[in-house]
């Protein structure tokens, strides 16, 4: 596929850059604000003004030229496994970066546990100055920038280009405000100069076109969160006998504001049916003493996975990042988070692959169409309210939960295994070979 040379000198460029550069004393001051409150680490001040990670400010040698992978956060990263993992069959080294320290948690986790290459650089993504992203592109060397999802900075696009080295997005998400924003600040071709898109949906698809993308860098569409694949974890301890997974559901990446009523919901279906269990994976395992309250106040024994403990009592705390793969091979039910509060509910990809019957709450915006073709065909179930949980806890039985996962697999048939390896077959000619 041809690119399209940089346009480092357009106008609609130049305007984004003029605009950034009025806003950056703010982005500064609050980096050296949060460093000074102790929120940002020395480390990750130098990572967001594109320097190393440690040790001198030296480039990496030539023969660790790697692929560089962005991902906003764990959502986002996760749904990366599957090119990370084919990019290490390629023989690529590794630079990923996100925004948030937990997305660099969720990274080093997978590296420290064998599931990426010791070499792996991990750090938070640069600024989207010129003068920081040429010192990050001067240590790193990356060869090509494969963005996920819906992050758009314009010169990280512009230098990438400038230096011939490809820019991809991959699963790219685009929402109608969204798309009206970027028209407003620089109308034109500011996308133009992207190797290759891969859209979520046709209305993303549309938008990024609009925006300049050019027709034929138009991969097929394609929702990486529908491409999610087993984790390979490291086996864990044996659990308590009375630990079955047809009794066990698994409240998934919760927020706050969720975890009382699931905890409520909970309590009242334990009262009928003692055999329950409950795991319960917090967003952030940095909320786990907030939450350990919770579970304490109501009489149940704690026990938490970040303490090496396995389960004591009815509800187990996993308070710790990049393990999610055992939890839902442990749970028969998933209750997906951020849809009993208004964060628009995560994707119900995951568990589904795991064979999990699919519960969410009433916000589910951030995968509507997936949410709503599972609901229509019994694969998932909307809970409106703590009582509707409870219910269901209350009543619904191993079979229950195998006629939604076999509905399920039959609603979402882009899940195939096979539609995301002939995608990956399609950008190998895209990113050059390992160590150019």
């Amino acid at each position: 596929m041809p690119r399209t040379p940089c346009l480092f000198e357009d106008l609609p460029l130049l305007r984004y850059r003029l605009l950034l550069s009025l806003a950056l004393p703010l982005l500064l001051a609050h980096l050296l604000w949060g460093w000074a409150r102790g929120r940002q680490s020395r480390t990750g001040l130098a990572e967001r003004l594109g320097g190393l990670p440690s040790g001198p400010s030296q480039p990496l040698p030539h023969t660790a030229r790697p692929v560089w992978l962005h991902a906003a956060s764990n959502g986002e990263l996760t749904s990366a496994r599957p090119v990370l993992d084919w990019l290490v069959t390629q023989g690529h080294s590794l630079l990923i970066t996100t925004n948030s320290a937990t997305g660099q948690d969720l990274a080093r986790n997978w590296r420290e546990a064998g599931s990426l290459p010791p070499g792996t650089r991990i750090v938070l993504a640069p600024l989207d100055a010129r003068w920081v992203l040429r010192r990050f592109l001067r240590h790193h060397r990356p060869s090509a920038l494969i963005v996920i999802e819906n992050e758009i900075w314009p010169n990280r696009f512009a230098l990438m280009q400038e230096a011939n080295h490809p820019c991809l997005m991959l699963g790219a998400r685009l929402s109608e405000g969204s798309a009206r924003f970027w028209q407003r600040l620089s109308p034109g071709n500011v996308l133009a100069g992207l190797t290759a898109v891969s859209a979520q949906e046709a209305a993303s698809e549309a938008r990024f076109l609009r925006l300049g993308v050019l027709a034929t860098h138009l991969l097929p569409r394609i929702n990486l969160k529908t491409a999610v694949v087993p984790q390979n974890l490291p086996p864990l301890a044996p659990w308590p006998a009375d630990w079955t997974r047809q009794n066990t559901w698994l409240a998934a990446s919760t927020h706050e504001g969720e975890e009382e009523l699931i905890l409520e919901a909970f309590s009242t279906a334990l009262a009928s049916r003692p055999e329950l269990r409950l795991i319960l994976a917090p967003r952030h395992p940095r909320r786990a003493a907030e939450i350990t309250r919770m579970i304490t106040t109501r009489g149940f024994t704690l026990a938490r996975r970040s303490q090496g403990e396995p389960p004591s009592g009815p509800v187990y705390l996993a308070d710790t990042l990049g393990e999610m793969g055992h939890w839902y091979g442990r749970s028969a039910a998933c209750f997906t988070g951020a849809s009993f509060v208004p964060k628009g509910g995560h994707t119900p990809f995951e568990p589904l692959v795991y064979g999990c019957a699919l519960f969410h709450g009433p916000h589910f915006e951030n995968a509507r169409e997936a949410y709503e073709r599972l609901d229509a065909c019994g694969g998932a179930r909307l809970l409106p309210d703590a009582d509707a949980l409870a219910q269901a806890m209350a009543t619904l039985t191993q079979p229950d939960f195998r006629a939604m996962s076999d509905a399920a697999r039959s609603g979402l048939p882009e899940t195939d295994p096979a539609y995301l390896s002939g995608f990956l077959t399609q950008l190998a000619p895209l990113i050059p070979p390992p160590d150019v």
